[in-house]
């Protein structure tokens, strides 16, 4: 039986895992080599694009209907969907065995996350969470069954994974409780629950740290980054498809193009910060890091309901006004600047995007829409990516590598 225990793994190894029903789930060499996001970590988040689809959808109908409050029910089931994809992202990066019963409990979550999605519209529509929250069990119910697995199997960090065990069990039976509240104490008892929530991996991880890979998990959020980046590639698409459909409106393909550029600047500006190897030098602020990207990731799929909101401004008579309309995308893309400069100022002296260019920006996004009146929410659009645009090729500039002499 092939042994995973905290020592470099061989190719010959790992096949013969993906051949075996179950092997010893030992823990991974947190130094490994090229380390890299396994098919099954994939083909894991393929299915959350589903659930984040659905949750952009529901809060850019939620903008362009003129319910602007329905932000609150967007980061409450967004929680959800990061912290289910977070908790399996950092079991994986120290335990992926990649074995047959490792997959089949992978499976389980997969099927958790589809069930949350389709309980999306009603969470949004009705405040009804129960779609949500049996969706939530079922991952957890394939989480805890591996946080088990790995406390017998891994005696090094037994009481870390046991704590881990019992500290998602108890907040899950939580969420279930909460059910039973009436709707206006509900809303309380998610952020406690919440909070609860993210308690649990400082207290499991006090008696020993779970031995994740830290260019694994810096590759495993950028291509989170991506998936969210990818809704408002839709949105642009659909503002492209609509000016075709129209007999090429120049409004819609100026927006369309405003916002692919908008979401190219976005990951451009997402990338250039080293996160391996802030993570793989400061451990101790990982958590800080981790967890930062809630906000992040938020803002970022917040960016596509924007754009979609944008679109219907144009082609349709909205409830909002072109201002309100331009704060859905101007908000977010600037929070996603000014989390950036926070998220990575523990890892580095000196930042990769300078704050004396990326804050002043972000701050003249907040004031974008302001302009809607006279420039209209495509004039807004065109603002916003010109000074994220800025951002960027300031960037470069800076960190133009000196000649070699």
């Amino acid at each position: 039986m092939t042994d995973f225990h905290e020592h470099p793994q061989h190719d010959d190894a790992r096949n013969e895992s993906r051949r075996a029903f179950r092997v010893r789930m030992g823990g991974r060499d947190r130094n490994e080599s090229h380390r890299a996001s396994s098919p099954l970590e994939l083909l894991f988040d393929l299915v959350f694009v589903v659930a984040i689809a659905s949750l952009v959808l529901q809060l850019a109908h939620g903008f362009v209907e003129g319910h602007v409050e329905q932000v609150g029910p967007f980061l409450f089931v967004f929680f959800a969907i990061w912290w289910a994809w977070m908790n399996f992202t950092w079991f994986a990066s120290a335990y992926d065995t990649d074995d047959a019963l490792y997959r089949i409990l992978t499976v389980v979550q997969m099927a958790g996350v589809l069930i949350l999605a389709a309980g999306v519209p009603t969470a949004f529509e009705h405040l009804d969470y129960v779609g949500v929250t049996i969706g939530y069990l079922v991952m957890r119910i394939g989480l805890v069954a591996l946080w088990v697995r790995a406390a017998i199997e891994h005696p090094e960090r037994r009481a870390t994974t046991l704590r881990y065990a019992v500290g998602v069990s108890v907040v899950q039976a939580g969420w279930l409780l909460r059910l039973l509240l009436p709707p206006e104490i509900g809303q309380y008892a998610f952020i406690v629950l919440a909070l609860a929530d993210l308690a649990v991996p400082l207290w499991a991880e006090r008696p020993g740290m779970t031995p994740w890979h830290p260019r694994h998990i810096a590759e495993r959020y950028g291509l989170f980054t991506i998936i969210l980046l990818g809704e408002g590639v839709f949105a642009a698409t659909n503002a492209v498809q609509r000016a075709l459909s129209s007999g090429l409106t120049p409004e819609l393909v100026v927006l369309g193009l405003a916002g692919l550029v908008l979401l190219v600047g976005l990951w451009w500006t997402y990338f250039l910060e080293p996160a391996a190897e802030g993570l793989q030098r400061r451990r101790q602020w990982s958590f800080f890091w981790g967890y930062g990207h809630y906000l992040l990731f938020a803002a970022l799929a917040a960016v596509g309901a924007g754009l979609e909101a944008a679109v219907e401004a144009i082609t349709h008579e909205l409830e909002i006004s072109d201002a309100v309309v331009g704060f859905t995308v101007a908000v977010p893309v600037a929070l996603v600047l000014i989390l950036l400069w926070l998220l990575y100022l523990p890892f580095a002296q000196k930042a990769e995007i300078p704050p004396w260019l990326l804050l002043p920006a972000a701050g003249l996004m907040l004031l974008a829409p302001l302009a809607a009146p006279v420039a209209g929410v495509t004039g807004v659009v065109v603002i916003v990516t010109v000074l994220l645009a800025v951002v960027v090729a300031g960037t470069t500039i800076v960190r133009r590598p000196e000649p070699v002499e």
